[in-house]
């Protein structure tokens, strides 16, 4: 007899509008002109030798890309961010879910981060029907048309709404995918289930996103410059939503891993940069990269000249060029590092607030 699960359906969902948020994006936005607080000798010469790095492999076409995590959004840095993309120093972004959502909620509402203790006490955190309804439908109808998981919610701002097929074409995607593209064939069926379980009607469905210019997934489509989102299952609020589906989320998700391993596999002579992420970035970093190499040695390559910039708040006193610190020393048990030292390349690690660590870096490679 299998487990007793929780119906997601007895849930009371309140409009977004009506949380107390700790953000306002208009008000707490890092500007790019912002000049950085000061950083340390040690940090500076970390900053100056990734822009050196970056504006190396921007001349050469190589991989620079930006994993970072949900703070980075909460703290206001999209404006630098989307500075980065469209000026070509960073060629792929990557975050969790949390990321995706702070950014969905700031260009839908121009506020977020709702205070944990105080909703959590009255059963209230995460219980919010925008953010669980709209990301959901955005995954679910990503996943039908072939799209990733932060390009199907980067999709939804820019665009400000969703196309919704109709039950018949779903049901024809489904008919036909039964001798052709099975995986398509499937997404059309959970759709089908989705759009008629909450009455969805076919046809454009307008979401407005006044603050859409703060909204790093939307430039990210609208420059065809990927974004990724690699979520993991119950970290999210949306998970609490009954539209949340399992297969949606794993059908976008797997699209944009791969979409990064192809990004990592162009990595020799490029930068990856890790901000302020110290599970999801080295976690799927390190996958990646093997998955790069194991293809790049059929061919008599290894993907060796790359450089790696870590930026957290986390003290380490180690020089990481020596590899991998004892187990006696504290810096072992950075666990961010100690991936990252194995990775191979180059690497420098910078112990600073994200704002003043991407304020720094903007400012050095713009020449500012």
């Amino acid at each position: 007899m299998p487990p007793s699960r929780f119906d997601r359906r007895r849930l009371i969902f309140r409009p977004l509008t009506e949380r107390r948020n700790k953000v306002n994006i208009e008000k707490d936005h890092v500007a790019p002109d912002s000049a950085p607080a000061h950083l340390s000798e040690d940090a500076e010469a970390g900053v100056r030798e990734t822009a050196v790095r970056l504006k190396r492999a921007r001349e050469t076409g190589a991989a620079r890309i930006l994993a970072f995590g949900a703070h980075t959004i909460k703290n206001g840095l999209s404006p630098i961010l989307i500075q980065l993309i469209e000026e070509g120093w960073v060629t792929h972004l990557a975050t969790n879910g949390a990321g995706i959502i702070h950014d969905w909620e700031f260009a839908f509402l121009g506020e977020s981060s709702e205070d944990v203790r105080e909703n959590l006490a009255k059963g209230e955190f995460g219980a919010w029907e925008e953010t669980g309804f709209y990301i959901n439908l955005a995954i679910n109808a990503g996943a039908f048309e072939g799209l990733g998981y932060g390009e199907s919610v980067g999709r939804l701002i820019e665009q400000e709404g969703l196309d919704i097929p109709s039950q018949d074409t779903l049901k024809r995607a489904v008919q036909e995918g039964l001798d052709g593209d099975r995986d398509r064939a499937a997404a059309a069926a959970d759709l089908l289930e989705v759009v008629t379980a909450f009455a969805i009607e076919p046809g454009p469905m307008r979401v407005p996103h006044p603050f859409k210019r703060f909204s790093v997934q939307a430039a990210a489509y609208r420059l065809g410059v990927p974004l990724t989102g690699h979520p993991m299952f119950g970290h999210d609020i949306i998970y609490e939503h009954p539209m949340n589906r399992g297969a949606a989320i794993g059908r976008t998700a797997e699209r944009d891993f791969l979409s990064f391993v192809q990004s990592v596999s162009q990595l020799e002579g490029g930068v990856y940069l890790s901000v302020g992420s110290a599970v999801m970035s080295p976690m799927i970093f390190e996958k990646a990269l093997s998955m790069a190499r194991n293809v790049a040695l059929q061919s008599g390559s290894n993907l060796e000249d790359l450089h790696i910039a870590v930026a957290d708040l986390a003290a380490s006193d180690w020089d990481w060029t020596r590899g991998e610190p004892p187990e006696d020393d504290p810096a072992y048990y950075l666990r961010f590092n100690k991936t990252f030292a194995r990775a191979g390349g180059t690497l420098s690690y910078v112990q600073a607030d994200n704002r003043d660590f991407l304020l720094a870096l903007y400012r050095a490679v713009s020449g500012e």
